[in-house]
């Protein structure tokens, strides 16, 4: 039996069981903790919040209204030792003047849609292009840089939770349909972040929402040496502009071969490798080893080795693209006076494959009213 298929099987009935009643956590009586903090206004003057979710264990999840973003995720490691485990800004003001994407909620589309352009239903739609000639993370103002309203903010059975809701009206950024979406993150009592996705339309539009946090599990400096496994054997070649060709391609033989674990640094700078050099690393989606369409899967295990931290991501989602803070280059500087350089994180953005709507043979992204998008997210860490 290989560790891919050895890993799932170890983890996948206490996660299953837990996904079906609607929870990943089991336990039923949390002692978690939710607190509100104001965070400062937009240009506009809306009020910006940030909720900070605690678990039983200590494990503390903060997150903004405004772009859903999650702001701090402190995690221990084998030691006990607590680290935030993703990157950031102190204030509000970080993430208004320049933010790549930093622990935000992505939508109305994740990743590229090539040339800004897509056809549904014999109309072509004109989006806005924001990564020149492509449209990427829902454009110039994406989900990530609105204000969510909170619906709902406790502690539940199991765990404290955070209910945030958007209206992205008919023709925001270009998509077609009033898209009502509604987003439930729950800090559970093992540990781990649930993110669930949501949104009905009452037009044809397309809809692909994921969670774009760059982690770092031993809290700062490179993430070269983080072992990480995906559990995918084959991955979406892309061309120059990053956009895939269509072809769903074995990483059997590659650098892409994660199907054991394998430092982020083993193969990263293989530029005799087309694929590295379009990308200057990885930055690539990954075709998920889904048993069936819609199946909470895990997609990726990753592991620092020094601190012990270990994180699994599960999804219902088809892929997951993988990215290793190739265009992080000093310019930026985060939490605590930090420094972000080169490399300095990874995301792992569970997702529907990028321009999905110019590619027929791709799973589907089209969303029709009576239709409901959903997509669950899992970030489980444990120690080893």
């Amino acid at each position: 039996m290989n560790k891919t298929i050895q890993l799932i099987t170890v983890t996948t009935l206490g996660i299953i069981a837990a996904y079906l009643t609607g929870c990943h956590s089991m336990s039923n009586n949390s002692t978690g903790t939710i607190t509100k903090t104001a965070f400062g206004r937009t240009p506009d003057g809306t009020a910006v919040d940030l909720y900070t979710l605690r678990n039983a264990k200590g494990m503390e999840a903060t997150i903004m209204t405004y772009g859903g973003i999650v702001t701090s995720l402190k995690v221990p490691d084998k030691n006990g030792r607590f680290d935030d485990v993703v990157l950031g800004y102190d204030t509000l003001d970080g993430y208004l003047k320049s933010s790549p994407y930093f622990g935000a909620l992505i939508g109305r589309y994740g990743n590229r849609i090539a040339r800004g352009r897509f056809s549904l239903d014999g109309v072509e739609y004109t989006l806005a292009v924001n990564n020149a000639p492509n449209a990427l993370h829902g454009g110039l103002k994406g989900f990530d840089k609105v204000v969510w309203t909170v619906v709902e903010a406790g502690v539940g059975e199991h765990g404290p939770k955070l209910e945030l809701t958007y209206l992205s009206k008919d023709g925001e950024e270009g998509y077609p349909g009033n898209l009502k979406v509604k987003a439930t993150y729950t800090l559970t009592d093992d540990n781990a972040l649930q993110l669930k996705f949501k949104a009905t339309t009452d037009q044809d539009t397309v809809c692909n929402l994921t969670h774009h946090s760059y982690f770092n599990l031993a809290g700062g400096g490179d993430v070269l040496g983080h072992v990480v496994q995906i559990n995918a054997d084959r991955f979406t070649p892309v061309d120059s502009g990053l956009i895939p060709t269509g072809e769903l391609a074995p990483v059997a033989g590659t650098p892409f071969d994660f199907r054991t674990p394998t430092p982020i640094g083993a193969h990263i700078n293989d530029t005799n490798n087309e694929q590295i050099r379009f990308a200057g690393g990885f930055d690539h989606n990954w075709v998920l080893n889904q048993k069936s369409p819609g199946e909470l899967t895990l997609a990726a295990r990753v592991t620092e080795p020094a601190g012990g931290r270990t994180l699994e991501v599960w999804t219902t989602s088809p892929g997951v693209q993988f990215y290793t803070g190739n265009f992080l280059d000093g310019t930026i500087t985060g939490k605590g006076g930090r420094v972000y350089q080169f490399r300095n994180a990874f995301c792992l953005e569970p997702q529907h494959f990028p321009d999905s709507p110019n590619h027929p043979a791709f799973p589907t992204t089209e969303l029709k009213p009576g239709q409901t998008y959903k997509n669950t997210i899992i970030y489980k860490f444990s120690t080893e």
